[in-house]
């Protein structure tokens, strides 16, 4: 592994632009002096936003591309057909190992493509999860999958399990970390078909640290380390999380300007405030990963700002650093397909 972390950062597809991606990638490469950054897109604006700031500039390298990927086209038709676009061409760099990892705010459902078609799953690996670290009120906690398989089969289930155990033990640090599945209760006997036929296969796993069931209420409470859920489930949850959390923020801004007093009160409190409030805060979680690949894919939202940008380089970094892919494709060489 070269001593240089290579990062593509995509800057077409995202809600708030081109300008977002590179203000974030300059902040980027002030926190890691071992980054080179690739930015494809639309060279003529992505330089006219470089201008603007001081950078080292043998380590921001601009790539030019003829196309874009549209939120509404079908994602492998368009994976398949636009080669020049922002979204493939930096996938490919990936494939051919010109690039550690690659970031993209553009449409989740050609990055699942691209990832699959153009970077390529990791030899036994028979779905690969989105990953995503909810704010607890302890340490993170890890939720996969996150909407990339919607339906999937027992063993499944376990391979998101144990691939969640190494990216948490080497990305985060956790130590033999705590492994839940997604149920209506706590009970072995709770659960739809698919979690009850998961169930003895992860209670009788040696490689995970299983801990049983865990209900939606107790995520929060960072009940477990990584939590396990077909796609439809891990997506419903970590929407209604984001939403919630929203919600919440907004009736406590309210509530803190309704009236002078509150408003005194607001003042005493919001340096506490404001700490505990930035363990809400997604933009310095960084993205999620696209497990089980040939390579680092990190999907961040669509209405991504430049702080989320920063924070992807810094997770991919970090993924990088530990060589968690080569870990998972070395747990998983042996599978069978």
């Amino acid at each position: 592994m070269s001593d240089i972390i290579r990062i593509v950062i995509d800057t077409i597809g995202g809600d708030n632009g081109s300008a977002v991606c590179v203000k974030g990638a300059v902040e980027g490469l002030k926190n890691h002096s071992n980054v080179k950054l690739f930015l494809t897109g639309h060279k003529a604006e992505i330089e006219s936003y470089l201008s603007e700031y001081e950078y080292d500039k043998s380590r921001i390298e601009v790539i030019d591309c003829s196309q874009e990927i549209d939120l509404n086209e079908p994602p492998v038709q368009a994976v398949r057909e636009k080669k020049d676009s922002s979204m493939v061409v930096g996938l490919r760099l990936v494939k051919k190992g010109e690039a550690d990892a690659f970031i993209s705010s553009g449409s989740t459902g050609a990055i699942l493509a691209g990832g699959q078609f153009v970077v390529g799953r990791a030899k036994g690996v028979k779905r690969t999860p989105l990953a995503h670290l909810l704010p607890t009120s302890g340490s993170p906690s890890l939720l996969l999958d996150c909407g990339a398989n919607v339906d999937v089969k027992p063993e499944v289930l376990l391979q998101f399990a144990e691939m969640g155990s190494i990216y948490m033990q080497c990305v985060c640090g956790v130590d033999n970390p705590r492994v839940a599945i997604a149920n209506i209760g706590v009970e072995e006997e709770k659960g739809n078909a698919l979690v009850k036929k998961a169930y003895p296969l992860f209670r009788d796993s040696k490689i995970i640290n299983f801990t049983g069931s865990i209900e939606s209420r107790a995520i929060p409470f960072g009940k477990a380390d990584v939590i396990v859920a077909d796609g439809f489930v891990g997506n419903t949850i970590i929407k209604l999380y984001e939403g919630l959390s929203k919600m919440l923020l907004r009736e406590l801004k309210g509530a803190f300007l309704s009236t002078v007093r509150s408003k005194i009160g607001a003042i005493m409190v919001k340096k506490s405030m404001k700490k505990t409030l930035q363990k809400f805060d997604a933009s310095d979680k960084g993205g999620a990963p696209l497990l089980g690949l040939n390579g680092l894919v990190v999907k961040i939202h669509g209405n991504s700002k430049d702080g989320e940008v920063t924070s992807a380089i810094t997770q991919c970094v970090n993924f990088v650093e530990n060589d968690v892919t080569a870990k998972i494709i070395k747990g998983f060489e042996n599978s069978e397909e």
